[in-house]
């Protein structure tokens, strides 16, 4: 139970640090181009990289803080660092043609999704 709290928490830290990278980004470059989502992605596949490689080379702190870190924080930031670390988990084991379909279906298929939701959505309310 105790790690629900911790993701929960950690979920809503990430969540405000995003709302707040979101507006600030906007203001700087606009929002013509999604430079805002752009840039937490990466920031957030950065930084998972820094936690993971901290975690795998210096010490290992136990589940509560990973669960803390990656999972909440970068969670409420952006799943795409989660994303990012499946996909060179896989390359790095070697199963690349594995990583490929994992990240090319999971952005078409996510796209493909999303449109549909938008699609249904405008035949429920039509």
């Amino acid at each position: 139970m105790m790690g629900y709290v911790i993701v929960f928490l950690g979920a809503g830290v990430g969540g405000v640090m995003r709302h707040a990278m979101n507006i600030w980004i906007a203001r700087l470059a606009g929002t013509h181009f999604p430079m805002h989502t752009f840039l937490i992605n990466i920031t957030g596949s950065a930084v998972m990289g820094l936690v993971t490689g901290w975690f795998i080379f210096r010490t290992d702190p136990g589940g509560h803080l990973r669960l803390f870190l990656a999972t909440g924080i970068l969670g409420g930031y952006t799943t795409f660092s989660a994303f990012s670390l499946d996909a060179v988990l896989l390359w790095e084991r070697h199963e690349h043609l594995l990583a490929a379909c994992y990240v090319g279906g999971s952005v078409v298929l996510s796209v493909i999704g999303l449109v549909a939701g938008l699609w249904l959505m405008r035949i429920a309310l039509a």
